[in-house]
């Protein structure tokens, strides 16, 4: 017999997690919200926001380094990893303190402890019996994984134990170009560490577009990152000091070695099996458009779920659980027109569908592309070589994707998102009026390049 009730119960509090809660509670619903670790998840205390944290201290290094091109005179830059690494802890320590508050003024109960289900309506929790009158939130997102030959321990690391490093290590070798690897990149060698990026395919950053890819090779190499893509690792050992590995005929020694070639979902202990879930293709658990599971009662978010693994997608799969349960009738989410972000310098943003995939689905595809240098504030702000790329349908003038590289990428997307939800199209940005002088207008350029008539360029 359970020994507390809930409307509802959530397990696992990243930004999937606590925005489920709130919401929850915003709707009327009691609400507890079970973490064995720390508040905010992985995102807030060991991926997105940690990360993010060092990389914005790497800009500034960046732009120390390019003051002399605005005439401002200064030194080499002075790296100080202790009082990045202390920034880092203070920026997690209030964003995370911001949760807590955040759940605390929305009645949350907070439970810490090891939840595991029962059944449909109970989760115990370390012995402590919970019941929930409603529906159970699964939202305990996901765990690093070794690629095939290797295992952590020691120097060999994933990827939170990279952005926790408590010094700079003298060289760096990151498994895997995605996202996480290009950022880790990135950072650590624009601090002057010494980085080889190794890729199983033919370019960093694969699932992006090719222009797109082929600008943030250039960026990285700039900033003294060695490449080896279509170059398997193996042979990977964990020395007292170092790793060792093999790639081709070549051997190498690194510091540290980090594998960020992927993740699964982090199910264990969770008791999903004997809850009777079903799972999908890919071995994620199987949810409809409200996130509800094959068990009544029982819903599924973030990174247990299909979709890409991103913290907003997750948060906004907490919104509709919750108003599904409460319900509503919530619009399911479109995962193809999620914006993706990677935050290594340049940036990169993007959604929808390459030029390669809008070709091979059929549609009779037209192409916008635009140089930040076109616009008057790529040159004012130092950015000439940025790219805006629109990927459009001829046929409604519909947008079918969007690619950005550059600075503030991961801001610029969001328009052209936003146009394609409100079902606008390529023409209506090409006759949006921007603002002059700002990097937004190499989008308006490169809507009315897909729209057939360029001005800038």
């Amino acid at each position: 017999m359970a020994n507390e009730s809930f409307d509802c119960i959530i397990i696992g509090s990243g930004p999937g997690g606590y925005v489920a809660a709130i919401r929850a509670a915003q709707l009327g619903m009691s609400v507890a919200v079970v973490e064995q670790d720390k508040i905010g998840g992985r995102c807030l205390n060991y991926a997105c926001i940690p990360a993010k944290a060092v990389l914005r201290s790497a800009d500034i290094v960046s732009e120390i380094r390019e003051a002399g091109e605005f005439g401002i005179t200064v030194g080499e830059p002075t790296v100080d990893f202790g009082a990045v690494s202390a920034r880092r802890e203070e920026v997690i320590g209030t964003l995370v303190g911001g949760v807590e508050m955040l759940m605390k003024k929305n009645n949350v109960e907070l439970i810490h402890g090891a939840a595991s289900i029962t059944d449909a309506k109970n989760v115990s929790v370390d012995g402590r019996e919970l019941e929930a009158a409603k529906a159970i939130i699964l939202a305990t997102g996901s765990v690093a994984r070794p690629i095939p030959g290797a295992s952590f321990g020691g120097t060999v690391i994933d990827t939170a134990q990279a952005w926790a490093l408590d010094a700079l290590p003298k060289k760096l070798a990151v498994v895997g170009s995605g996202p996480s690897g290009c950022e880790i990149a990135s950072a650590y060698g624009r601090f002057g560490v010494e980085v080889e990026l190794f890729e199983a395919l033919d370019r960093v950053l694969p699932t992006e577009d090719k222009d797109i890819s082929r600008l943030v090779e250039r960026g990285l190499a700039k900033q003294g990152v060695t490449i080896h893509t279509s170059t398997l690792i193996g042979d990977i050992t964990a020395g007292s000091n170092s790793a060792t590995y093999s790639y081709g005929e070549e051997k190498g020694e690194a510091d540290w070695l980090v594998i960020a070639a992927g993740r699964g979902a982090d199910v264990e202990g969770l008791g999903i099996g004997a809850a009777g879930l079903d799972l999908d293709e890919h071995g994620l658990i199987a949810v409809d458009g409200h996130q509800r599971t094959s068990v009544e009662g029982i819903y599924a978010i973030g990174d247990l779920v299909h979709g890409p693994a991103l913290a907003h997608k997750a948060s906004e799969e907490g919104i509709i659980a919750t108003e599904a349960i409460a319900g509503e009738n919530p619009t399911p989410l479109d995962y193809i027109d999620i914006p993706r972000a990677t935050f290594c310098s340049p940036n990169v943003a993007s959604f929808g569908l390459t030029e390669e995939q809008a070709k091979e689905q059929g549609f009779d595809v037209t192409v916008g592309k635009v140089p930040y240098g076109a616009v008057g504030a790529g040159t004012l702000y130092g950015d000439r070589g940025g790219l805006v790329k629109i990927v459009g349908d001829k046929k409604y003038g519909e947008l079918l994707g969007a690619h950005i590289v550059g600075a503030k990428a991961t801001e610029l997307i969001q328009e052209l998102v936003n146009t394609k939800l409100l079902e606008g199209g390529y023409p209506e940005v090409a006759r949006f009026i921007h603002g002059h002088p700002t990097m937004s207008e190499a989008v308006l350029e490169a809507a009315r390049a897909a729209d057939g008539w360029l001005i800038h360029g």
